[in-house]
């Protein structure tokens, strides 16, 4: 069971034994007795008759419980989002938003807090098929957030006429440069004609400069009809943030590394 099961704060005797009573639930669900869970954690059956019954249960108890099940035990803390902290959260951790109003804030759960900030980068085909070769290791943008740090996951979503996902590729370093340091660095490494660097650049005195290192490609290409079924994805015109189920799903997809 890869299920994660949200936990209930304990305020009193009937919490408490409506939280026995939902444990009871799964295990029955799951197809086990008490003497099974009580075995891979390693007490005695009447514990587990004592969790189930409603008496006093702490929360290292309730995360072993759920792992005899094998699933795990998630605890999230929901900030509304107009209060100035969520704001700060949001520009320097890795959280949710969960609908227009709360941010969520993963206390407990496999994936623990860090300052990391997945983002999906569109990228003409013409570019994308030289990153996914090597040949192309840095990606130029005119606008870029500082917030994306090293180890940050780009995931590379290829334009029309491919229409999508086809790789990904770890943020090595985000440089922000005089327009002019940036061509005398990574004219070679970024691929670019210099009439075309010019162009895109124009109007803007600072750019930034995305080094890629560890690029994957997807042996299968993942087209944008499927991501908007299985995510609600919409291409960006730049980039934006990649949300955790949609990051989840496209690390367990196959991929190759660049040579």
């Amino acid at each position: 069971m890869n299920d994660i099961y949200g936990a209930k704060t304990v305020m009193s005797t009937d919490d408490a034994q409506r939280v026995g009573a939902e444990l009871r639930r799964l295990r029955l669900l799951a197809g086990l007795t008490r003497d099974q869970i009580a075995r891979r954690m390693n007490v005695q059956r009447t514990a587990i008759s004592q969790i189930e019954a409603g008496g006093e249960i702490y929360l290292t108890t309730a995360q072993r419980y759920v792992a005899a099940l094998g699933a795990s035990l998630r605890l999230n803390v929901h900030f509304p989002t107009n209060l100035p902290l969520s704001l700060r959260l949001c520009k320097t951790l890795d959280v949710e938003w969960e609908h227009d109003y709360q941010l969520v804030l993963p206390l407990l759960g496999n994936e623990p807090l860090k300052a990391q900030r997945d983002i999906v980068l569109s990228i003409k085909p013409e570019y994308s098929k030289k990153i996914l070769k090597g040949e192309k290791t840095v990606e130029l943008r005119r606008r870029f957030p500082l917030s994306a740090p090293s180890g940050s996951t780009a995931y590379i979503y290829s334009t029309s006429p491919v229409k999508a996902m086809v790789g990904m590729a770890a943020i090595q370093d985000v440089l922000k440069l005089p327009v002019s340091q940036i061509w005398k660095n990574f004219k070679r490494t970024a691929s670019i004609e210099r009439a075309n660097f010019e162009k895109y650049f124009e109007g803007v005195d600072h750019g930034f400069a995305l080094l890629f290192e560890d690029v994957r490609a997807f042996t299968r290409p993942l087209p944008l009809a499927e991501l908007r079924e299985r995510f609600g994805f919409e291409p960006p015109q730049s980039f934006l943030y990649a949300k955790r189920d949609f990051r989840k799903a496209l690390q367990d997809e196959p991929a190759v590394v660049s040579h």
